[in-house]
């Protein structure tokens, strides 16, 4: 081999870079254009500042969410009044077995009983809780829970204006023309106990597809455990930086997290539209909307715990749940995704029977004949 052809040998050889194919050359961009797609499909959130600046204080709003809860939150037009006369009859003087409208005139009722049916039972009418043959029956078991119901709506008027405020309820806002509310709950019927399978007892954790929960991890039944009993803690949160005396478990954390998830899915708000992010357990920096909240567990405990559990035994089966639980009431049951039920707008005005028993001016005694006029006609 000669000096020429062993450095050649010895040369890296170089050779002439081959043009990418037109394939190739976009194929990186793929996945670039998919993920441009994805964000193009995603809604921006509306920003609302509620709060001091710089403290976290927004409420976030989804332009595609916010017409359908005005539609869901609609109200029907109001039932004509007819004046009453002064010697108009009270109900009991006419129908029998009225047992809680007994304070309203015969005109007042009937109006009532109309709007209900509107309310409730658009399709069947009166015929949905009475015998039309019989009106004072109670063979209909929904006229015995409607009864139930209205002494229900009168009590949370007067006695939880904390949190209904003015406003108050009536029956269209839980029902809105049906004859069982949306947003009803049951006690879920759970994993089978503890040692099941291998895994043992999950604490109701981890369990996909939970609407309640947002579809999250945390325990699936959070209403049983606070919403249906008459006063468990639900504060977790410590007051110091180390643990000290807070002797509340993770569990119990977890537990009350799937509860305020499951209270921000109903009125269609953040956390924030209560707590400071900030300083989740300190009122002093906390929305007046946390006061108005607290009175809401407690009166969604009451109206369980008091109304509605003790009517289970008068429905039907179809009513009930597969284990036999009673339906119950929840924040979603009012609200229904609106941070107020039917966003503010109060019916009390056209319908205020509801507000609590009518109290009427006792009637006009007539006057005594003067002393002087009796010795005149004697």
């Amino acid at each position: 081999m000669s000096p020429r052809q062993a450095c050649r040998a010895t040369e890296p050889e170089f050779r002439r870079p081959r043009r990418a194919s037109h394939a190739r050359s976009w194929r990186w961009l793929i996945p670039l254009f998919g993920a441009l797609w994805l964000l193009a499909a995603c809604d921006r959130a509306d920003t609302v500042q509620r709060g001091y600046r710089g403290t976290g204080m927004l409420q976030l709003y989804e332009p595609t969410y916010a017409p359908q809860a005005v539609v869901a939150n609609q109200i029907p037009e109001p039932e004509p009044v007819d004046e009453a006369e002064p010697d108009t009859p009270l109900v009991g003087e006419v129908h029998k077995n009225v047992q809680v409208l007994k304070d309203l005139n015969v005109l007042e009722f009937s109006r009532l009983m109309q709007a209900m049916s509107t309310w409730i039972a658009p399709d069947q009418g009166c015929e949905f809780c009475h015998n039309p043959n019989n009106l004072a029956s109670d063979e209909k078991y929904p006229k015995v829970v409607a009864r139930r119901m209205l002494q229900m709506t009168r009590e949370i008027n007067t006695r939880w204006q904390p949190h209904v405020a003015a406003t108050g309820v009536t029956c269209w806002t839980c029902h809105r023309g049906q004859a069982v509310p949306s947003g009803d709950w049951f006690k879920h019927p759970g994993e089978g106990g503890q040692g099941q399978n291998l895994m043992g007892n999950r604490v109701q954790q981890n369990t996909a597809g939970v609407v309640a929960v947002g579809n999250s991890s945390l325990p699936y039944d959070p209403l049983s455990t606070y919403l249906n009993t008459e006063s468990p803690d639900i504060r977790v949160q410590g007051t110091t930086a180390l643990a000290g005396d807070n002797r509340h478990s993770i569990r119990q954390a977890e537990f009350t997290y799937g509860l305020m998830i499951y209270m921000s899915q109903s009125l269609g708000v953040n956390c924030t539209y209560c707590h400071n992010s900030r300083a989740l357990a300190a009122w002093d920096q906390s929305s007046p909307q946390r006061a108005t909240a607290w009175y809401g567990i407690r009166m969604v405990r009451d109206l369980n715990v008091n109304h509605l559990n003790p009517i289970g035994p008068l429905l039907p089966a179809h009513r009930l749940s597969a284990e036999g639980d009673n339906p119950k009431v929840g924040c979603q049951t009012c609200h229904k995704g609106a941070y107020k039920p039917l966003f503010g707008t109060s019916m009390l005005g056209d319908y205020p029977e509801l507000r609590g028993p009518i109290v009427r001016p006792p009637a006009p005694v007539a006057a005594a004949p003067a002393a002087s006029a009796v010795v005149a006609q004697r």
